[in-house]
């Protein structure tokens, strides 16, 4: 039973081949969208769950509240919060202090002749023992025994030792100025955890190099704690709410924990504090896209096999005078959709495999196709209910006939049936116009933000890190920087122009009191706003004639804040130290286009500037760069030229935004392709059962161009309809999206419209090519068909 019911299921195929091959096509191409997405969601959720103490690690975190009552909730914290809570929080069995890697350049490790550029951080002693990395040598417990220890990663093992053995104490230079000793040698961090670093030294090393990050009034490096079994966490984080407080009296600053495995997914908090998406939106976004396109493709499969079910009947009628029950029809429909599905199965992972790398450049992933059991039976669920859904109505439908009017050729389709088909291509269709305009709009806003000026000039300038001897010799490396052929202007800054940086709190004369509003800061160098061409509104700029040691420039957004009229000459306090206003700039956007501009001030410290800036001549960009090279190796040997320009780090704030658009536009494409494939093939089945027709008309006297719109006027309508229904929900997907940002393009009407006339004229295009082919067959072979 089961080989003839395999045998009738080829014959059909090959009977078929046209709606077999854009069933095939359909279901592949959406198989595949499937799988990509699958890979990616599932990376995502598993990321940092591979620690064996996730249950119980939590991350704390920091709501610093302002005199509007906007909060801002970063996991920055004080320095000294992990020994607090070993100490006084009885709930917790242990905590560390951890500085994120994105806050330190590039580390330069060298054995002898080899120097490599890694990543690094600084942990306290206890952190191998909290996190779950491996241990090639040495222990969790000793791993950062004391200030002389390094732990290192394999693959910088390999790269200073060309092995990963007997390592234990061997020396490692460190930026060329003390050696530490190899204390463990972990295995590489895997792709799935948000950490990545390539080896940590001891926190108190850097307390010891930089005090003030070991003070209750600075927030900044991570702290993470391990609750006890028996810890009840939200009494944890009652405790641990007014713990600041107990040392400094800053009541704008709370603490809080979250579970460390949900921070990386729901790490986006709204400016009341409270928690409102993150990565999370994104994977359910993809998940629901990946649905869609399935869908599409399941759509495109139940129509044309109800289409061509016309020309299956008498088959049907046969098979049921001579026994056959419904159930044996039902398996044999099912069957061919099941077929179809795996066949399609093994194309998709074909696709899947060639389109990968290309999604892993884009996604920054290291997603594989390796057969392990929870993705085979992954893709083999997926495809099983791809087969069924897609079988299901089609197997009911045909199933359903009635042998003796069949067989009379008394049977016409219900009306019923028609319409279902049809509110299937206009689901198909308005789904594909919704992808169309989403497109657009991203697109769109994507370059305002790469586009708008934001006030001040970020085009041919660069920064890299002042490390060795241009710490100590950072005026004398300057002046021979501006010395250099197409060096425009040189000087030093804090930290990149991009990003909120650290925020500090202000007294001036008439301030509120309970207000509390952070007032972001950049330590700069002379030069820096002429350099960045920042325009000066009021009074003047650092300068070097003047004793601006105690000068602060504020930006226009700062003095509305605190009120002040007539500000050049007044003075206000910064962490006790009174200081002279000098200067007011015009507001510019040192944070992203999602938020507005938010109070900041320049203060002249050259002591305490952390990277070298350049603006360079754009004529003679490549040949300066290679000068200031030469020049930074002769005057600071041992170290690599790292350098990057400000307009990249202004971009890689919108990397996810970036994503998001280039992946709309493969999944628009493909959602495109997959509706056209289905409208396609019903074009080609209506020619097919009105040959007939055409050719009675074809003699009456119609035109090749009569019958092309005869053709093609039920399938613009249905478009039609389905662009009607698309674009108030596109609309409103879209607001919802454009939310997010406080500066944003404005949804103009013909972002809709042209977005369906681009639909309309595919659908047309792809109706006219069979309708245009139907149209030029001769007459007399059409009324000889049977």
């Amino acid at each position: 039973m089961l080989k003839h019911t395999l045998l009738i299921i080829f014959r059909n195929f090959k009977r078929f081949k046209g709606s077999f091959l854009i069933n095939l096509m359909g279901l592949s191409s959406g198989l595949a969208c499937a799988l990509i997405v699958y890979l990616w969601v599932n990376d995502e959720l598993l990321v940092d769950k591979f620690h064996l103490n996730r249950d119980r690690l939590y991350k704390v975190m920091e709501f610093q509240k302002n005199s509007e009552a906007n909060i801002r909730v970063t996991d920055s914290t004080p320095g000294l919060l992990a020994d607090e809570l070993m100490s006084g929080i009885p709930e917790v069995e242990s905590a560390v202090t951890v500085t994120p890697s994105y806050w330190h350049n590039p580390f330069i490790l060298s054995v002898g002749e080899r120097l490599i550029d890694s990543r690094g951080i600084y942990a306290s002693s206890k952190f191998f023992s909290m996190f779950s990395f491996d241990m090639l040598q040495g222990t969790n417990v000793k791993a950062l025994a004391d200030k002389n220890s390094i732990a290192i990663s394999e693959s910088t093992a390999t790269a200073l030792f060309g092995t990963t053995e007997n390592l234990l104490g061997k020396a490692i230079e460190f930026q060329h100025e003390r050696e530490f000793f190899v204390s463990a040698v972990f295995k590489n961090i895997p792709s799935r955890s948000s950490q990545q670093f390539d080896f940590v030294l001891s926190f108190d090393v850097l307390k010891d190099a930089a005090p003030q990050v070991a003070r209750w009034e600075n927030s900044g490096p991570m702290t993470f704690a391990l609750l006890k079994g028996s810890a009840d966490p939200e009494l944890f984080n009652k405790k641990i709410s007014g713990l600041i407080n107990k040392h400094i009296s800053e009541k704008h600053r709370s603490l809080f924990a979250r579970r460390f495995v949900d921070v990386y997914l729901y790490g986006n908090y709204n400016d009341q504090g409270i928690q409102s998406g993150g990565r999370i939106e994104y994977v359910i976004m993809f998940s629901v896209i990946a649905g869609f396109i399935i869908a599409i493709a399941c759509i495109n499969f139940m129509n044309l096999s109800t289409a061509k079910a016309t020309r299956r009947i008498k088959e049907v009628g046969i098979k049921k005078s001579i026994g056959a029950s419904r159930r044996i029809l039902i398996f044999q429909y099912l069957g061919e959709s099941m077929l179809t599905a795996f066949a399609s199965l093994v194309l998709a992972v074909l696709i899947v495999d060639v389109a990968l790398p290309e999604f892993n450049g884009i996604t920054g992933k290291q997603l594989s196709l390796y057969p392990e059991p929870r993705l085979i039976v992954a893709f083999l669920s997926i495809t099983i209910i791809t087969g069924l859904v897609a079988g299901s109505y089609p197997a009911l439908y045909i199933s359903r006939f009635n042998p003796a009017q069949v067989l009379k050729g008394r049977f016409n389709g219900s009306i019923a049936e028609l319409w279902a088909r049809k509110g299937l291509v206009i689901f198909q269709f308005a789904i594909s116009v919704i992808f169309i305009v989403s497109v657009l709009v991203v697109y769109r806003q994507i370059e305002f933000l790469q586009t708008k000026h934001l006030g001040y000039d970020r085009e041919n300038i660069i920064h890299f890190p002042m490390e060795g001897k241009l710490v100590p010799g950072r005026e004398a490396f300057l002046s021979g920087l501006r010395a250099l052929p197409g060096v425009v202007h040189a000087s030093s800054i804090s930290q990149s122009m991009v990003g909120g940086g650290n925020t500090t709190s202000i007294e001036w004369e008439g301030k509120s009191p309970g207000d509390n509003t952070p007032f972001a800061f950049r330590p700069v160098n002379y030069d820096v706003i002429e350099m960045l061409n920042i325009k000066v509104v009021e009074g003047r700029s650092f300068n070097r004639l003047n004793q601006d040691s105690m000068a602060v420039i504020f930006n226009q957004t700062a003095i509305n804040v605190m009120g002040l009229r007539n500000p050049i000459g007044q003075t206000v306090t910064i962490r006790d130290i009174k200081v002279t206003i000098v200067g007011v700039v015009a507001d510019f956007h040192y944070e992203s286009l999602r938020f507005g501009v938010q109070p900041m001030f320049f203060v002249l410290a050259p002591q305490f500037t952390e990277k070298i800036i350049v603006k360079l001549s754009a004529a003679v960009e490549t040949k300066s760069l290679e000068r200031i090279e030469s020049y930074f190796k002769q005057f600071n040997p041992g170290f690599t030229f790292d350098f990057r320009f400000m307009d990249q780090d202004y971009q890689a704030q919108y990397f996810e935004e970036q994503r998001v658009s280039i992946l709309s536009r493969y999944f628009a494409g493909m959602a495109i392709l997959i509706s056209c494939l289905g409208l396609f093939g019903l074009a080609a089945f209506t020619a097919q059962r009105r040959t007939k027709e055409i050719g009675i008309r074809k003699v009456l006297g119609s035109s090749e161009l009569d019958i092309v719109y005869l053709l093609s006027i039920d399938f613009t309508k249905i478009v039609f309809v389905s662009i009607i229904i698309a674009l108030p929900i596109s609309y409103f997907i879209l607001d919802q999206w454009l939310g997010n940002f406080a500066y944003k393009i404005p949804l103009a009407w013909w972002y809709f419209i042209g977005s369906g006339m681009v639909a309309l004229c595919i659908a047309w295009l792809t109706v006219a090519a069979q309708a245009f082919r139907a149209s030029r067959v001769n007459p007399v072979e059409c009324l000889k068909n049977d």
